[in-house]
């Protein structure tokens, strides 16, 4: 007798020769597609920041022209100093000492002088200038020759310039050994007046470089001006876009991602504040130009007004641009904490 058959459940396999089906996977970029997406992510934000800005014209320049005076002051400043040393350097670095004779010695006497002085220690290089000689480079340079022929006799003393071999300074504004040397020339019977040339132009040194610790001072002031001012323009940018910050949150926006316009902002504006002063300063020497050329002039010099050349307008845009970056970080950094999506 046959067992019934039974239906029994068997687990079917698949055979052995078939490969099971995969899910295809979804391919990842590759590094040049990710930083070609990089890319064009920061040059859209970059123009679209700029829309930003063009939208509200008016005050995008007003807050620029802010920037601009603010660099453009210790911008001008500081050109000015650099034309002052420019000029104190022209006219000499070597330390003098004029001796006017009195009116009794006559040229013999002066040469003589002048020879013996040459003997002495800490004298570099001496020159005489006659009374022929001084009255006649007068009438070639003061303009008064008519005046001066009219005169009965020559009122001019014979002139020793000595050029002194000592470069320290002392505390006085007079470099050192040429104290002694000034005094023991003042004792001569034949000098009338021992001036010294370079004390004035040592002090006018001293005051530039004061002068110059004050246009630094100043050019951080008004640096910090210029940061308080991008920030507080920053600040109400993103005041006005708080509900476009909270929904990119929502989303899962980096702070960095939102962070990027506002950075851009504060590019485009230290980039239109640096343009700015470089206008401001050109436009200011370019109105000097015409009264500097004519006090050279009358001093028969070749001095050129110093202006802004293309390394230093490099570096005004450079400083600008970076302090509208710091001022945009600032400010974006302080106020992005506080918005949160609700």
């Amino acid at each position: 007798m046959k067992r019934p058959h039974s239906a029994t459940r068997t687990n079917r396999q698949p055979p052995a020769n078939t490969t099971t089906a995969q899910r295809p996977k979804k391919a990842s970029p590759t590094e040049p597609e990710f930083h070609n997406a990089w890319l064009a992510h920061h040059l859209y934000v970059l123009f679209s920041s700029l829309g930003q800005l063009a939208r509200s014209p008016f005050a995008s320049l007003m807050t620029a022209a802010v920037l601009g005076i603010a660099l453009a002051l210790p911008t001008g400043l500081y050109l000015l100093l650099e034309n002052a040393r420019h000029i104190s350097q022209a006219w000499g670095g070597t330390a003098q000492i004029s001796l006017f004779l009195k009116s009794d010695v006559d040229d013999t006497r002066a040469q003589t002088l002048a020879e013996e002085i040459y003997q002495k220690e800490g004298v570099q290089n001496l020159r005489f200038i006659s009374r022929v000689e001084a009255l006649n480079e007068y009438k070639e340079l003061s303009g008064f020759a008519d005046a001066i022929n009219a005169l009965d006799s020559n009122p001019l003393p014979a002139v020793i310039v000595i050029q002194t071999t000592s470069q320290a300074v002392n505390k006085a504004g007079l470099p050192t050994g040429d104290e002694t040397l000034l005094n023991e020339l003042r004792a001569l019977p034949e000098v009338e007046l021992a001036q010294y040339d370079m004390q004035w132009l040592n002090r006018l040194f001293a005051m530039m470089a004061v002068v110059q610790r004050g246009v630094w001072i100043l050019g951080g002031l008004l640096a910090l001006t210029v940061l308080l001012v991008i920030g507080n323009t920053i600040r109400l940018s993103i005041d006005n876009r708080r509900d476009e910050i909270e929904i990119n949150k929502l989303f899962g926006a980096t702070d960095a991602f939102i962070r990027r316009p506002f950075l851009y902002g504060g590019f485009w504006y230290g980039l239109a504040g640096g343009i700015i002063a470089w206008l401001l300063v050109t436009v200011a020497f370019v109105f000097l130009q015409s009264p500097v050329n004519s006090l050279i002039a009358l001093y028969h010099s070749e001095f050129q007004l110093i202006t802004l050349d293309i390394l230093t307008t490099l570096k005004l845009l450079l400083i600008s641009i970076l302090l509208g970056l710091m001022g945009a970080w600032l400010a974006v950094g302080r106020h992005l904490r506080d918005i949160q999506p609700h």
